[in-house]
């Protein structure tokens, strides 16, 4: 690297300042995490927060000139990582003429800034530009300037639009235009007589990027904006490596400590072994875009599906590649460490503050990888040597999803093993399986057969469409516009016969986001219909669902739908207090904590949010305390419609992946909490009455659950709990009110109990290992114990082990015995017989695989499980012989 090196934190505020002097306003970095109501899951370039503006749409500063520095997260080329020049977080330096200045200031400040700001000469610049299309025109006016600056006219090419037009790929009424972008030569040697920027030769590298979004794309192509605007970027990254003199994007001050720290934790060094370089700068990458999104202000957690799924991947491929330079999980979080107080934490502060969090986050997810993983290795390492020894290439579908299936092994992380070893997978066939798995999924949560073609309403006529008027009433009045039974599409249901209703209007709310349907009665003169489900179709019809209990009723026939209103009113209390849930656990937890499913009914509510471990009992009581707070305030209910952009704007919170529509509803509790909701709410919080959270609990990983009871459901839980605690109290023989000092007696009598059994098994165990080091075979410079023992479990032979470990350095002990009709094993050595050559880890695995199972672990420690005990004897047999074989 080269002496007197510009550094990030100098060439972050070189560009910051460069524009406030030219009258930009810094609008700072905004979150990684994509906002929930346009369905990307990060931020992927700098412009994105500024579409609307780019568009048209004021901006809330009222400025015109903006600048900041941006950070962005891609991960559509993660296998690509390990390369000098990929990363999935990298940051943008960029600047916006929102309708201001054009290409005449643009040109001239980005020539300026390259030049006189970072000292590049202005004789070896070249630029590329737009060379035109039947669509839009031949950018001659920017080559023209880019001339008037310097440029000298052989450094100008012209390029077409796959080089020289941005637009985001895949949307419509987005903006769009020509660019002009940058190059400067890292050396004089020409490849030909015609190398320039677009011959891919590698000798010129783009140095930063000025979009002339004048367009706005449509269907049909593109049309004019009202504002020609300027989105400019300049790669943080890339153009630090440029001017420090490296080709390796990982050899500056953003990665250097990092692989400074690998390497003296490793023994191996970046720029010597080429494994290793791969290995420590996914790890360096991966590590580092796991910190910026688990540390964002809408900081995320690793989970399986969504922008979560992302982040676990990342941190399992950084895991994967943890232990192939054999280190242990806990760098990861020194990783993290160093990112934040060496390298991040000025510019990002947020880091710091949330330090703590962000390894907790990291280190509970290297221990649920190190639980889940090492099966799923050992059955894939098979899978590999029985297709090698096969003579073929590709692992079927259906291998690699019992994989994913039965020890959660990721996909991915089976296609780069296999890749690995010169393998393929038939990722088409492992489609089809899990296409398979969701159908009979989603097979098993239908209503078969229902009444009036399911969920679709595929029996009735197109075109029918209803209109909900339940915010407004309660009851009102309608007209019949289908009715179903299970024949099909009638004219007429009469009494005792189950059916479908649909009507032209209805108060009553169909199941949808989470809340429950209404129920009620649909009448007609002395005819009754009693609704017992309601749900809305694709195409807007609203079916009741229910049984004529009176009379019959006829298409055409004009009626009064009424619903219950102790229902509703019940289902309003627990649908405004998961509101109130939701804004107390981000308050509680921090920000990252997203709503990830719910279910509303009558005073009862089950709220899923991300979040990356249980709640602490302190933690679930001040949520509740928080909710009920609220509720005590009495905050009004407010309900408005507005337009998607003027809900962002001003702060609701939406549900990632949901698809809005122009205009939403907006839900807010006074100050406290603020969402995009379709359903039906209090005018006032003090009417939940009471609210008490039941049960905190695991969904899936990086997903919580928590169930509540509102208003009655309260006072009947209460009740509930005094009959508990009386009959807990009549059990131990005292009173409710002694109960507390009861229990922490009894406790604390099973507790010596317990000591007094631990001791006694810890002297037994120190007999049975005193007397098979006695007996213990000599092999080379250790001492081998291979035994069989009778009537054991996994943990008392772990126990054994570790007490044999511990009298002697040289030892090395596999046991095995059969419990419950499987076999369990556990294996360990002694520093000496480690450094000798002994590998627990790797003794275990093949004694395992000798009664069909699996395992392993480290030199020192390791456990393992199989199927076929009869088997055992002979696993145990063939210790000696592979200890034999691995030591020095």
């Amino acid at each position: 690297m080269k002496e007197n090196m510009i550094t990030s934190k100098e060439l972050r505020s070189k560009w910051i300042r460069y524009y406030e002097e030219r009258g930009h306003l810094n609008i700072g970095a905004v979150s990684l995490i994509g906002d929930g109501t346009t369905g990307v899951m990060f931020n992927v370039a700098g412009m994105q927060p500024l579409m609307p503006y780019l568009l048209g749409a004021k901006h809330p500063s009222g400025q015109t000139k903006l600048c900041n520095v941006q950070g962005c997260v891609r991960t559509i080329d993660i296998e690509s990582v390990g390369d000098p020049t990929h990363f999935t977080f990298f940051e943008m330096m960029g600047n916006w003429s929102l309708g201001d200045y054009f290409k005449k200031e643009k040109t001239q400040w980005s020539y300026d800034f390259l030049t006189k700001e970072l000292g590049l000469d202005g004789e070896k610049l070249c630029s590329t530009v737009f060379e035109g299309n039947e669509a839009a025109p031949r950018d001659d006016e920017t080559a023209e300037l880019l001339r008037q600056v310097g440029i000298k006219p052989e450094h100008i090419f012209y390029l077409p639009k796959e080089d020289n037009w941005w637009e985001l790929e895949g949307t419509v009424d987005t903006p769009c235009g020509p660019d002009n972008e940058w190059f400067y030569p890292r050396h004089d040697v020409a490849c030909g007589p015609d190398c320039g920027p677009a011959c891919g030769c590698g000798r010129y590298v783009e140095v930063g990027n000025d979009v002339y979004m004048q367009y706005k794309k449509t269907a049909d192509g593109y049309e004019p904006l009202a504002n020609k605007n300027v989105d400019t970027g300049f790669g943080l990254d890339r153009l630090l490596a440029f001017l420090n003199g490296v080709t390796d994007g990982y050899k500056t001050d953003l990665f250097m400590p990092v692989i400074h720290y690998l390497e003296e934790k490793s023994g191996k060094k970046y720029d010597e072994d080429e494994q290793a370089k791969k290995a420590i700068r996914i790890i360096a990458d991966h590590m580092r875009t796991s910190t910026m999104l688990i540390g964002d202000v809408n900081g995320i957690v690793p989970q399986n599906s969504g922008a979560g799924y992302i982040l676990r991947r990342l941190l399992r491929r950084a895991m994967r590649y943890t232990r192939q330079l054999e280190l242990d999980m806990n760098v990861l979080t020194d990783v993290c460490k160093i990112y934040i107080e060496q390298v991040y934490g000025e510019a990002y502060p947020l880091l710091v503050e949330k330090s703590g969090y962000i390894c907790k986050v990291v280190s509970m997810e290297a221990d649920r990888f190190e639980k889940t993983i090492d099966a799923g290795l050992v059955r894939l390492n098979d899978m590999i040597d029985a297709l090698k020894g096969e003579g073929k290439t590709e692992l079927s579908g259906a291998d690699a999803f019992r994989l994913y299936d039965t020890y959660g092994f990721p996909v991915d992380l089976t296609i780069e093993i296999l890749a690995e070893q010169g393998l393929t997978l038939d990722r088409a066939a492992f489609d089809e399986d899990m296409k398979a798995q969701r159908e009979r999924a989603r097979n098993a949560r239908e209503k078969t057969g229902a009444i009036g073609g399911g969920e679709n309403g595929s029996v009735f006529a197109e075109g029918l469409r209803s209109v909900f008027t339940g915010y407004e009433t309660n009851t009102d009045s309608a007209k019949i516009l289908a009715i179903a039974t299970d024949e099909g599409a009638v004219d007429s249901i009469g009494v005792g016969m189950s059916g479908v209703i649909v009507l032209d209007q209805t108060p009553f709310y169909a199941e949808s986001g989470g809340q429950v349907a209404d129920h009620g009665v649909i009448k007609c003169g002395d005819a009754e219909f009693r609704v017992t489900d309601v749900q809305k179709t694709p195409d807007g019809k609203i079916l009741h669902t229910g049984e004529m209990v009176k009379g019959g009723v006829m298409v055409g026939d004009d009626v009064t739908a009424e619903i219950c209103t102790v229902r509703r009113a019940a289902i309003r209390r627990a649908h405004s207090s998961v509101h109130l849930l939701q804004a107390a656990l981000r308050q509680v937890l921090g920000n990252h904590v997203e709503q990830a499913g719910s279910l509303v009914e009558p005073d009862r509510a089950r709220f899923d949010f991300s979040h990356f471990s249980g709640l602490s009992a302190e933690e679930i009581a001040k949520v509740e305390a928080l909710v009920n707070e609220k509720i005590l305030e009495g905050f009004a209910g407010e309900t408005r419609e507005m337009s998607i952009d003027e809900a962002k704007k001003l702060g609701a919170m939406a549900l990632f992946g949901e698809k809005y529509g122009d205009t939403v509803r907006v839900v807010t509790f006074g100050d406290y909490s603020m969402e995009l909701c379709g359903g039906t709410h209090l005018d006032n919080t003090a009417k939940v009455g009471l609210f008490k959270i039941v049960s905190e609990s695991s969904v899936a990983a990086g997903v919580r659950r928590i169930e509540a009871v509102t208003g009655s459901a309260v006072m009947e839980l209460l009740a509930a709990r005094e009959r508990e605690i009386a009959d807990a109290a009549q059990a131990l023989k005292t009173t409710p009110a002694d109960l507390p000092r009861r229990a922490v007696q009894v406790s604390e009598e099973l507790r010596a109990q317990s000591r007094e059994i631990e001791s006694l098994t810890g002297r037994l165990a120190r007999v049975d290992a005193e007397r098979m080091l006695a007996g213990a075979e000599e092999i080379g410079a250790v001492r081998l114990i291979a035994q069989v023992i009778e009537g054991q479990n996994a943990a008392g032979l772990r126990t054994l082990c570790d007490t044999i470990r511990d009298m002697d350095e040289n030892i090395v002990a596999v046991l095995g015995a059969v419990a419950d009709g499987k076999v369990a094993f556990a294996a360990c050595a002694g520093k000496a017989a480690v450094k000798a050559g002994a590998h627990s880890g790797n003794l275990l695995k093949a004694a395992a695989k000798v009664c069909g199972g699996g395992g392993g672990g480290r030199p020192d420690s390791a456990t393992a499980g199989g199927r076929e005990a009869d088997k055992l004897p002979q696993a145990i047999a063939e210790v000696a012989e592979n200890l034999r074989g691995m030591l020095k």
